[in-house]
């Protein structure tokens, strides 16, 4: 029983909990990003460069594929070697953009943070508070009052 008690206190604190939202919302956000790259950057950037779909880039090491087919066919035919490095510069536009966006996301937050601090520090300071000889001469006159 000891395990079973002990792995449910684990699961139920609360740095798991914001792991696991954590784990969702990136899930989500890798969702988002990669529908930035593959619908509006790589548009932008196959236009430029003339080529509409960078899945579709390879190249055959060993074997032959017929020109102009895709990519899976080519790697469908017996014998094919092929080097996909379309995928692979797809991949690495949406690294650099994830990155990217996690980069603006935290610098944000510091910089908010930074204000919160100095809010912080610029409030104005109440009276200081009393010191343990001052408490105890207001109950030394207040006692001779009595």
């Amino acid at each position: 029983m000891g395990f079973v008690k002990e792995f449910k206190e684990f699961a139920v604190k609360g740095n798991v909990m914001d792991l696991a939202v954590g784990v969702i919302i990136g899930g989500a956000f890798g969702k988002i990003v990669t529908s930035v790259v593959n619908d509006v950057i790589m548009p932008i950037v196959s236009a430029i460069i003339g080529t509409p779909d960078f899945s579709n880039m390879y190249l055959v090491l060993k074997g032959d594929a017929p020109d102009g087919a895709p990519l899976a066919a080519a790697r469908g035919i017996d014998g094919n070697v092929v080097f996909a490095y379309g995928s692979f510069i797809t991949e690495v536009i949406n690294f650099t953009l994830l990155a990217l966006c996690v980069f603006l996301l935290v610098k944000g937050i510091n910089t908010l943070k930074k204000k919160e601090a100095a809010a912080v520090e610029e409030a104005p300071a109440g009276p200081p508070a009393p010191t343990q000889e001052d408490l105890l001469a207001e109950i030394r006159d207040l006692l001779k009052k009595q």
